[in-house]
C-alpha cells in the first residue's frame, strides 16, 4: 500500500526516510509540470517581453550614446566627419582657448541640447516599450491611447504657453540666437545674458536686476556681442569750425587709439570719419566708426572721446555752443601762465627790472653824500 492510498483510507503514514531516489523522482515530476504547464507561456509571451524590453533597453543605450557622442563633439568644437584631423590639433586647441565666450556659449548649448534630446528619447521608447509589453500580456491598450491623446489634448489647451516657451527655447539653443556673456535687448529687458534654459532666459541688467524672461515671450532679440561689433562716437562741433581741419583732428585722435598697444588689439579695422551726420543751428555732427571685436565697442568708444577731447581742446576747436566758454578758459589758462612769468622776472637778482631800481637807489645815495658839500655856509662868521 503506498501513501496515497493511506491518505485517502484516512491513515496517517508512518514517517520514511527520504532517500536520493525519492528527490530525483520529486524533481522529475516538477519539471514535468512546468513543461505541460508554464513552458508554452515561456515560449509565447514571456519570451515577447523579454525580448521587447530587451530591444528598448538596446535602442535607448544606443540612443544616449549617440546623442553624447555629438554633444561633445558639439562642446568642444571638432567636428564629428573631421575627428582626429584639425578637431585634435593644437591649432584647434588654441583658437578655442582663444575665444571662451563662444566656447562657454557652445557648451552650454550643447549640454541643453542633449539633455533635452537624452529625456526625448528615454521618454518616447519607455512609453513605446510599455504599450507593446501590455499588448503581449492580453491587454487591450486602444483605452490607454486614448487617454494619452486626451490628456494630450488637455495638457496643450492648459499649458499653451508653456509648450510655447519650451519650443521657442528648442528653437532658439538650435539657432544659437545668443548664449552666456552676451549682451542682448529682448524688448522687456536689456542686460547680459546669465544663463539659457529651455523655458526662461536669465538677464542681468546694468542696474543689477536679475530678469526672467520666458522664451515664448521674445518676439525679437537684438544681441549685441555676436560675431564683431562696431563703436560709434558722434561728434558736435562749433558750426563755424573748419570740418577739414576738424576731420583732420579727428583721424589723429582715432589713430592714437589705434596705436594703443592694449585698445588696438580690438580693433578689426581702420576707424573712419564720415562727413556731417546732422545739422543744427549751432553745431555741426560729426561720425568716428570703427569695427571692434564682440563685446569690446563700448571700451573702444570710450577711449575714442577721451582722445577727441584731448585732440579738439589742443587745436582750440570747441564743441557746439561752447566758442564763448572755451575762450574764457584758454583766457584762464594764458593769464595763470602769466603770473609765474611775471613774478619770476620781478624777483630780486633775476635782471631786466630789477637793475634800474638797484642804480636809481645808488645815485640818490650819490646826492645826498654831496650834499653837505653844496651848501653855502651861513654868513656872520
Amino acid at each position: 500500500m503506498n501513501a496515497r492510498t493511506l491518505l485517502a483510507a484516512g491513515a496517517t503514514p508512518e514517517p520514511t526516510e527520504t532517500t536520493p531516489a525519492d528527490m530525483v523522482r520529486e524533481a522529475n515530476a516538477a519539471m514535468r509540470w512546468l513543461l505541460e504547464t508554464g513552458f508554452p507561456w515561456l515560449l509565447s509571451t514571456g519570451l515577447r517581453v523579454a525580448v521587447i524590453l530587451t530591444v528598448a533597453g538596446l535602442v535607448l543605450l544606443g540612443l544616449r550614446r549617440v546623442i553624447r557622442t555629438v554633444t561633445n563633439h558639439i562642446a568642444e568644437g571638432t567636428p564629428l566627419l573631421e575627428r582626429g584631423r584639425l578637431g585634435d590639433s593644437e591649432v584647434a586647441a588654441a583658437l578655442r582657448r582663444a575665444s571662451p565666450i563662444v566656447t562657454a556659449r557652445r557648451a552650454q548649448r550643447a549640454r541643453t541640447i542633449g539633455s533635452v534630446l537624452r529625456s526625448t528619447a528615454t521618454i518616447v521608447v519607455g512609453t513605446l516599450a510599455v504599450l507593446m509589453v501590455l499588448d503581449a500580456l492580453g491587454a487591450n491598450i486602444a483605452p490607454f491611447i486614448a487617454s494619452a491623446g486626451i490628456v494630450g489634448v488637455a495638457l496643450g489647451f492648459g499649458a499653451q504657453s508653456l509648450v510655447k516657451d519650451f519650443l521657442s527655447g528648442m528653437f532658439m539653443l538650435l539657432e544659437d540666437q545668443y548664449g552666456v556673456g552676451d549682451v542682448v535687448d529682448v524688448g522687456h529687458a536689456t542686460g547680459t545674458v546669465e544663463a539659457v534654459a529651455l523655458r526662461v532666459t536669465k538677464i542681468r541688467d546694468s542696474s543689477g536686476t536679475l530678469w526672467y524672461v520666458p522664451n515664448g515671450t521674445m518676439v525679437r532679440v537684438g544681441n549685441k556681442t555676436q560675431g564683431w561689433a562696431k563703436a560709434v562716437v558722434e561728434v558736435k562741433v562749433d558750426y563755424f569750425a573748419d570740418l577739414d581741419e576738424v576731420r583732420h583732428v579727428l583721424e589723429e585722435a582715432v589713430g592714437r587709439v589705434a596705436a594703443d598697444p592694449v585698445l588696438g588689439t580690438y580693433l578689426e579695422g581702420e576707424p573712419t570719419v564720415t562727413g556731417i551726420e546732422d545739422l543744427a543751428f549751432d553745431a555741426v555732427t560729426l561720425q568716428v566708426t570703427v569695427k571692434t571685436a564682440p563685446a569690446m565697442q563700448w571700451e573702444v568708444a570710450r577711449a575714442m572721446r577721451a582722445a577727441v577731447r584731448r585732440a579738439l581742446e589742443e587745436a582750440g576747436i570747441p564743441l557746439g555752443g561752447q566758442r564763448d566758454l572755451l575762450a574764457a578758459y584758454r583766457a584762464q589758462l594764458d593769464a595763470a601762465v602769466r603770473v609765474p612769468e611775471q613774478d619770476e622776472a620781478d624777483a630780486p637778482g633775476a635782471g631786466g627790472k630789477a637793475e634800474p631800481v638797484t642804480d636809481t637807489r645808488r645815485e640818490s645815495e650819490s646826492l645826498d653824500t654831496t650834499a653837505p658839500a653844496t651848501e653855502p655856509k651861513p654868513r656872520g662868521r
